[in-house]
């Protein structure tokens, strides 16, 4: 059930809903489970987490003219001349609280190949859990 937990903590947390997957990784690392398998867990829920960004992303896309889409056309041509400018590397940043979810989205938008998407945001988001395990570890 921990799994189970940890895997849909991460999964919202990589959406734009609020979620502390970093929390919940290390209270079960400190409570003894298996910290590779939770790595692998929240790795794997964090990126599909992020899988729907870019697809609500690239759905997106189509709607943006209209008068109720939330974001306004002048603030989409915005990111889409920041994504344009620093490109699939500003996905490495994916991990970062804040700005990290919207880059996922706008990588959608930008219809970022799913191909160099997911192992961008892949590595990135394992790196973080790595350095969240690596600190748990150390209260263990």
């Amino acid at each position: 059930m921990v799994y189970l937990g940890l895997f849909l903590i991460a999964f919202i947390a990589a959406t734009l809903l609020p979620a502390q997957s970093e929390a919940a990784l290390a209270a079960a690392i400190v409570e003894g489970y298996a910290p590779w398998l939770l790595v692998a867990v929240a790795t794997v829920g964090n990126v599909l987490g992020s899988a729907v960004n870019w697809w609500l992303g690239r759905e997106l896309n189509r709607f943006g003219d209209r008068r109720w889409f939330p974001v306004k056309p002048a603030q989409l041509a915005r990111a889409r001349g920041w994504y344009g400018r620093y490109g699939r590397w500003s996905l490495l940043l994916s991990w970062v609280p804040v700005i990290g979810d919207p880059l996922t989205l706008v990588a959608g938008v930008m219809r970022e190949p799913l191909r160099t998407f997911v192992p961008l945001v892949a590595f990135a988001k394992l790196a973080r859990y790595l350095v969240v395990a690596a600190v748990a570890l150390r209260w263990v």
